[in-house]
């Protein structure tokens, strides 16, 4: 595995944001992290990125445990791109600028110039030098999102962490952004994280999805298993709003999601879950096995 997790905890004061997360990236796949907002899969992407460290557990590349001292190497390799492709990009930074700029960061050597040609050309900006003096505000949001992986992949990373790549985005456009990060993947052996509230999104690109409540996984593995036969109460009712994924007739839960501050007792869902038991509110299953198999964390399918 080129990026995993183990029992990852990230806290910020009484607040378990991430909670005891296991979790594996294979070289060479791309997989959905989904859940509604507030369910901390963004605060999980940035410590997969080294931005927010750990309250317990540990993140590994490559069988290592991350050197928090040094990561300056690791995010070389692990690299991000932002849902907003216009707040990412400097208004006053022409498009060479924004890809070159890491390349002189890291000091990489070799040809800038070419370098970042054949980062935009990678990213279908062709021909390339036709973008080098352009800005930000002369491109549309498609070709701004382009800029932006183009900055990631001018650093030629082994991983790329991708947070709400097309939500900015018109309809029109995330179908050819999806299909660039599933060409990048085939081409290069990129390892692709996608976080996303969107199980669509995530039925168009993922080989695994896994999907987040309340700092937990509770449900992973493979997209097909995962989206055409869910398992947890909370999968279902994601999947049975999504035109053409979901099968089932509309599952509408009950109440907000609860306070992180406050996590109820047992399986975290059960406030909330359609299928209740009386065991739920007093049995907290165990974390998720990261392994490739189809797994839920729901008492009816021990």
């Amino acid at each position: 595995m080129i990026l995993s997790t183990r029992d990852l905890t990230v806290a910020f004061g009484p607040v378990r944001a991430v909670d005891g997360v296991d979790l594996d990236l294979g070289a060479g796949e791309i997989l959905a992290l989904v859940g509604e907002s507030g369910c901390g899969k963004t605060t999980l992407a940035r410590t997969l990125l080294g931005l927010e460290k750990p309250t317990a557990g540990t993140v590994s590349f490559e069988g290592r445990p991350l050197d928090y001292k040094r990561l300056k190497g690791y995010r070389r390799q692990v690299q991000l791109v932002l849902q907003d492709p216009l707040g990412a990009l400097n208004p006053r930074h022409t498009v060479y600028d924004a890809v070159a700029e890491g390349l002189r960061i890291h000091r990489v050597p070799g040809d800038e110039q070419e370098l970042v040609a054949q980062a935009l050309s990678r990213a279908g900006l062709r021909p390339p030098e036709r973008f080098f003096l352009r800005y930000p505000h002369e491109l549309s949001g498609g070709q701004r999102q382009r800029v932006v992986i183009a900055g990631a992949l001018v650093l030629e990373p082994r991983v790329l962490i991708a947070d709400e790549p097309v939500s900015s985005l018109d309809a029109s456009v995330r179908g050819e952004i999806l299909s660039l990060l599933l060409r990048l993947r085939d081409e290069l052996s990129l390892t692709v994280l996608v976080v996303t509230h969107d199980l669509g999104l995530a039925w168009n690109i993922a080989d695994r999805v896994a999907v987040m409540y309340l700092g937990r996984i509770v449900e992973c593995g493979p997209a097909a298993d995962v989206l055409q036969s869910p398992e947890h109460p909370y999968t279902q009712a994601l999947l049975s709003v999504v035109p053409d994924v979901g099968h089932t007739e509309q599952i509408v839960l009950s109440g907000e999601p609860p306070d992180p501050a406050r996590i109820p007792s047992g399986c975290r869902f059960h406030p909330r879950c359609p299928v209740v038991m009386a065991e739920c509110a007093t049995t907290m299953l165990a974390v998720l096995s990261p392994d490739a198999g189809h797994h839920v964390a729901c008492l009816r399918h021990r």
